[in-house]
């Protein structure tokens, strides 16, 4: 026969913990809010943390957790592979269909240089500020093409 019965309450034992400030702030806030004794929140705590479930709950949250990042990874690699294609497709076609220059206008054009750049890199401030960026704007599942 259990020393535990319906409508009985079994006497609680009393222990003494060390808590560190913003830990004891924390549970006086959250006991106010919920208008419970401290005593009754520690106990919950305490309980959930022991019980055999508990282990499973947080592989649980951390196993979620891990394909979120995994997930996050996978795009960021996608959009990385896009962004150097894009580069290459670029170059290519920039030396492709770019002349070069006979030199007084190669020099010219050296000297024009820091100007032009300057300018692009504040366009490119201006164009993520705005949003949406280019990546934004690019179909998830981009079909393939036969070659």
């Amino acid at each position: 026969m259990s020393d535990h019965h319906p409508g009985r309450r079994r006497k609680k034992a009393q222990i003494s913990v060390y808590l560190d400030p913003d830990v004891l702030a924390m549970l006086a806030d959250h006991a106010a809010r919920r208008n419970q004794p401290q005593s009754v929140i520690a106990e919950a705590a305490i309980a959930s943390f022991l019980s055999p479930d508990a282990a499973e709950r947080r592989e649980a949250v951390l196993a979620k957790r891990l394909d979120q990042l995994d997930r996050r990874m996978a795009r960021l690699e996608r959009d990385l592979g896009i962004a150097v294609e894009t580069l290459a497709v670029f170059i290519r076609f920039w030396l492709t269909t770019t002349p070069a220059l006979p030199e007084p206008a190669a020099h010219a054009a050296r000297a024009k240089a820091g100007e032009r750049y300057d300018t692009f890199v504040t366009a490119l401030g201006r164009r993520l500020a705005r949003g949406p960026t280019l990546q934004q704007e690019i179909v998830e599942d981009v079909p393939a093409q036969s070659e």
